[in-house]
């Protein structure tokens, strides 16, 4: 699994891997649901047939419109949202957030963690689709 693309945006950082990407969003940014439109962009152009994942990995404090994950939602091929978080109020934070979110989602204390879930929530995503 090695990464094969990387976008720098005024506001994230985007990591593209085989099945899933990890945004990371810059310091004092406040995602809103307009930075939806640039992420579908970058879904669609690499992942445009085939099931992803997107991890968010919260190395620096932000604030996230909760309204974004509504749209975000809507984005057919992506079964699952990983948060990596490791501070007490980012988990608080994503915890309000997954109420928002109509996936699966789920908070993670590494990126590590979060990547192996990755895989084992691809793998039955798969056998559900077959069933």
């Amino acid at each position: 699994m090695g990464m094969f693309h990387y976008y720098d945006f005024k506001e994230s950082e985007v990591f593209i891997f085989d099945n899933f990407l990890v945004n990371q969003v810059k310091e004092g940014v406040t995602v809103i649901p307009a930075h939806n439109d640039k992420l579908r962009k970058v879904i669609d152009k690499h992942f445009a047939n085939k099931k992803m994942v997107y991890i968010s990995n919260r190395v620096f404090n932000y604030a996230v419109d909760p309204l974004t994950y509504l749209d975000t939602s809507k984005i057919h091929n992506r079964v699952a949202m990983a948060i990596v978080a490791k501070t007490d109020l980012a988990k608080s934070n994503a915890k309000l957030e997954s109420m928002f979110y109509k996936k699966k989602f789920e908070i993670f204390e590494t990126l590590s963690e979060a990547m192996a879930w990755v895989q084992k929530e691809l793998a039955n995503s798969e056998l559900t689709q077959e069933n």
